[in-house]
């Protein structure tokens, strides 16, 4: 049987006191799904809950911010940490396929993310969001949180956003997109290999 992927990751700051503990899973993973998000800001829950759902992993989250300033801190803080912990759950990238891509739809929005499990953080992130909110989470944060991620979590990552004329729908397929794309990416292939000439990521 392998070796659960798993990590817990504690942040506190003066901004932000965050919990994270994450399983990963893989593409035929049958285990059952545990998902609690609760960062104070329902879109950005909504968010996570697709990242989690769609990537099949547990997860629970939560984060108590001071949302009495605004949702930066708390949208990207809890990016960092959750970032951190895919990096520690993931630990040394061996035995995986390294690469996926996935093309997500919802209704008339439609992305596309391309992951790399590089050990080398890029991201480059358009979605073309035109509203100044959903909810309460500011749209010029929705590219932010995804970035923080990326970076924390040590990948390269192209997430487009292709069509779409709703911002909720563009964001969901979004994080639907890149939630499938780290799903190959990191699913098992039952050698031992680092994936990478170098012998090394």
């Amino acid at each position: 049987m392998a070796q659960k992927r798993t990590a817990v990751i504690e942040r506190k700051t003066n901004e932000t006191d965050i919990k994270v503990s994450l399983e990963l899973g893989s593409l035929d993973s049958a285990a059952e799904q545990v998902i609690n998000i609760d960062t104070g800001i329902g879109f950005l829950d909504h968010m996570y809950h697709a990242l989690a759902k769609h990537g099949k992993w547990s997860l629970s989250l939560s984060c108590k911010g001071d949302l009495h300033i605004d949702d930066h801190h708390t949208a990207e803080d809890t990016a960092i940490a959750l970032g951190m912990a895919f990096k520690k759950a993931l630990g040394e990238p061996r035995g995986i396929k390294r690469f996926g891509h996935a093309y997500c739809p919802l209704d008339e929005a439609l992305s596309r993310a391309v992951v790399d499990v590089s050990g080398r953080p890029f991201a480059v992130v358009d979605l073309g969001l035109k509203r100044e909110k959903i909810g309460a989470l500011s749209c010029e944060m929705i590219p932010h949180v995804l970035q923080s991620f990326i970076t924390a979590a040590g990948l390269t990552v192209h997430v487009d956003v292709l069509r779409g004329d709703n911002d909720h729908h563009r964001a969901e397929s979004a994080f639907k997109a890149l939630a499938v794309a780290i799903r190959e990416a990191i699913s098992r292939t039952g050698s031992n290999d680092i994936p990478s000439t170098k012998g090394v990521l």
